[in-house]
């Protein structure tokens, strides 16, 4: 038996964990352990996250501990390079913040602006680019080799809702017992689908066989604007930053 626990015990590698100083030997990490290692990664991460927070904002003023800075005033004109101290009084002298925006150039280049202004319209383009965004589903729709032509034509109507509302639309064929070996059959309900949708979708991904299934990937058709609905849209959008 004492041999018998210490083959067991030489099957486990000696560790340490990471952040706590443990180092367990021989024998496997119990749940303690492992929760032990998970609070320091889970630690780590936040501090990572934390991390790239601060480095996507920009220092300003005492913050700058360059000794001279290539300085660009509010209206975007170069003003050279000057000792940081006198960029500073300057920035005072004008009623601006002192921005490092390019902290890699040597030296680096600081800009005069409203950090506060500034801060608000980069969260309002982020808002902006959020709302823009939109996060597209791949919705399926099933048929068979046998389908009739009324469920051919209710499957057609949901795949024509999902299309509109912009998702993509996975068109599957699962062939049972000896169907497969006639797949052209399913090859042809395939092609005739497409051609029900061809008015709102485009074909992303032609039938084809995996295994036992068929599938064909539709994407919704791009529309077009004409160019005075284009020039009708750049204008109630230069409205609205008016009325803002």
């Amino acid at each position: 038996m004492v041999e018998s626990h210490l083959f067991k015990a030489e099957a486990y590698p000696s560790l340490t964990l990471r952040g706590t100083g443990r180092r367990v030997t021989g024998i496997p990490r119990t749940g303690t352990d492992l929760l032990a290692e998970r609070r320091v990664v889970t630690r780590r991460f936040y501090y990572y996250r934390r991390c790239m927070d601060i480095a996507t904002e920009l220092m300003i003023n005492e913050e700058i501990r360059d000794r001279e800075v290539r300085l660009i005033d509010e209206n975007g004109e170069q003003l050279g390079v000057m000792p940081t101290q006198q960029a500073l009084q300057l920035a005072e002298e004008r009623g601006y913040d002192l921005a490092k925006i390019q902290p890699s150039a040597v030296p680096p280049v600081c800009k005069l602006l409203d950090y506060d202004k500034y801060r608000y319209e980069q969260s309002k383009r982020e808002r902006e680019n959020r709302k823009n965004q939109r996060v597209v589903d791949i919705k399926e729709v099933q048929l068979s080799a046998t389908i009739e032509e009324n469920d051919v034509n209710t499957k057609a109507k949901m795949a024509f809702r999902f299309l509109e509302n912009g998702d993509k639309v996975k068109v599957s064929i699962r062939f049972r017992g000896r169907q497969i070996t006639h797949s052209e059959i399913g090859m042809k309900v395939m092609l005739d689908f497409a051609e029900r949708c061809k008015d709102v979708s485009m074909v992303e991904r032609r039938p084809l066989l995996d295994g036992r299934n068929m599938i064909m990937i539709l994407a919704p058709k791009a529309v077009k604007a004409s160019f005075a609905e284009r020039k009708a849209k750049r204008e109630n959008a230069a409205s609205k930053e008016t009325q803002e």
